[in-house]
């Protein structure tokens, strides 16, 4: 059957009609193209929803993988956590997936990284910090959002480019790097920056009290999750560590172990209970120890110690990043999960027993 539909489609028949000598109307072929034209009209939308199906397999896969996970079920359970915190963050998020998605596809990037949805998280992170950061009512916001998503896919295949002479992955650098130049620029345009103040700051040393409360630790672990999205509520990051368990409990594990370092690290340290409440301390650590530990570096004991490690070491740095561009905003994004992820993956090369060439635990 395929094969007659191809022939169909292509303006032939399965039927040769030519030098028969017959009426047209009352020939074969002349049966056979009006039995097949129905099957072109339905083919066609047939084929229509095949392409758009594999097209949302390859977006949700893409919200996934903010998380490094190709899992379309869990990116369909991040799109509900997003809508959850506003419709116009859940269309953010999924359009912004989509262009990149597309973009990726129409300049020929390898099948595989898009299938993967490698080529969509970058710019789900670009369009929705343009939303919370620029405002996501304004026009401006969304077709800059648009633009940064394209721009995002080829920043990305610059960053794989060269990232792979060392052997390290881009992760959310192309992100890191297009949303903070946009951020720090968007003062200088009128019609992008609307709060009518500037983002000039000297860094500030912590302040307020650093006793937590039972609630607001609970409400800081689960925002933990949430802020990887940017949002602060609690429920979404009850949704988006559903989507985490779905994928597979493991996951959901290591993902928890690194949000409690990042919190206890916080506390330890000092950091005002507010910060902890709001889930900014503990994103970048759920980010470190899901990269260490099963996706770049095999799941094992030594590897879930040095993830964990590598958690308590972006939460530590990550008040520092935002002390450096406080000048600019004070925005951190992923940069502390960025950096110190790099960090120990090249130091992992040097360690046998994390990299899995050496002796068995």
């Amino acid at each position: 059957m395929g094969h007659a539909t191809d022939a169909l489609d292509a303006g032939g028949s399965t039927g040769d009609t030519e030098g028969s000598g017959k009426d047209p109307e009352g020939s074969t072929g002349g049966r056979e193209r009006a039995v097949g034209s129905p099957r072109v009209r339905l083919v066609r939308p047939f084929r229509l929803f095949r392409l758009f199906r594999l097209f949302a397999t390859q977006v949700l896969r893409g919200q996934a993988q903010v998380t490094f996970l190709p899992n379309a079920v869990t990116g369909a359970i991040f799109g509900a956590a997003l809508f959850a915190a506003g419709w116009e963050y859940g269309v953010y998020g999924l359009l912004g997936t989509a262009v990149g998605t597309a973009t990726a596809r129409l300049l020929g990037v390898e099948h595989e990284r898009v299938s993967t949805g490698l080529e969509g998280f970058n710019a789900c992170l670009t369009a929705l910090c343009f939303a919370v950061f620029l405002g996501a009512e304004q026009v401006s916001t969304a077709l800059l959002a648009v633009t940064g998503c394209v721009v995002v896919t080829v920043v990305t295949a610059a960053v794989v480019r060269l990232l792979g002479v060392w052997g390290l992955p881009s992760l959310t650098l192309p992100y890191c790097l297009l949303a903070t130049a946009v951020t720090i620029a968007a003062p200088g345009f009128g019609r992008l920056w609307h709060t009518g103040q500037g983002l000039a700051a000297l860094p500030l040393p912590a302040s307020g009290t650093t006793a937590v409360e039972p609630a607001e630790l609970a409400r800081g672990f689960l925002a933990g999750f949430a802020q990887i999205f940017f949002m602060p509520q609690w429920y979404v990051g009850a949704l988006l560590l559903l989507g985490l368990l779905v994928a597979g409990p493991r996951t959901a594990a290591v993902a928890c172990l690194g949000n409690a370092v990042g919190v206890a690290t916080a506390w330890g340290l000092g950091a005002p209970a507010a910060r902890i409440a709001d889930g900014t301390m503990g994103y970048n650590a759920v980010l470190v120890a899901l990269a260490l530990c099963g996706v770049f570096l095999p799941a094992r004991a030594a590897t879930l110690t040095y993830a964990l490690v590598g958690a308590a070491a972006a939460t530590a740095l990550g008040p520092a990043v935002s002390a450096l561009f406080a000048p600019s905003g004070g925005h951190a994004f992923t940069w502390p999960f960025v950096l110190t992820t790099f960090v120990f993956l090249a130091g992992a090369k040097s360690f046998p027993r994390l990299t899995g060439s050496g002796d068995g635990d």
